[in-house]
């Protein structure tokens, strides 16, 4: 069945764009939570060091990527559509969070914290949406590969 014969599956797509929407926020909610309660992050309210805003930087960008990958295991077709709309709804996010605390340092942190999340949104979903793609692509050679081999050995059974 060809990408234009398939059917349509709204509420998948949906689901699937929602739940790795909700992974990103629980998984780094859960990671803050965590590095606020082992003191490696200083206690809430008090301002945080460049490096600590790198390090929380750097895991949501995992954390995004791996929020999109499941993404696009999750939906029915056009995965990397589904992985970028999910890194549009991040800018969307993350440009409302950069407005609201825009002014409200040092409590928030540097500007170029906020602005960054920004910035990396849609890159993540594109490499999420890339590891998988590549992921299903090396599936596919390897069912192919399979049942070649098979026809191959029992060529009676695999008619």
């Amino acid at each position: 069945m060809s990408e234009a014969e398939r059917p349509r599956r709204p509420l998948r797509s949906l689901g699937a764009v929602f739940a790795g929407l909700l992974f990103i926020f629980i998984v780094t909610t859960i990671v803050d939570v965590v590095l606020y309660a082992t003191g490696v992050f200083p206690p809430w309210r008090e301002p945080m060091s460049d490096a600590l805003f790198v390090l929380a930087t750097a895991y949501r960008i995992v954390i995004s990527i791996a929020g999109c990958y499941l993404t696009v295991r999750l939906v029915p077709d056009r995965p990397m559509g589904h992985a970028l709309t999910l890194g549009a709804i991040g800018v969307v996010i993350s440009a409302i969070g950069t407005a609201v605390t825009w002014n409200k340092e040092p409590e928030f942190g540097p500007h170029w914290h906020p602005l960054l999340l920004v910035v990396i949104s849609i890159p993540c979903g594109w490499v999420g949406g890339r590891s998988s793609r590549s992921n299903r692509a090396s599936r596919n050679t390897k069912r192919r590969d399979l049942s070649r081999s098979f026809s191959l050995h029992y060529p009676a059974l695999a008619r």
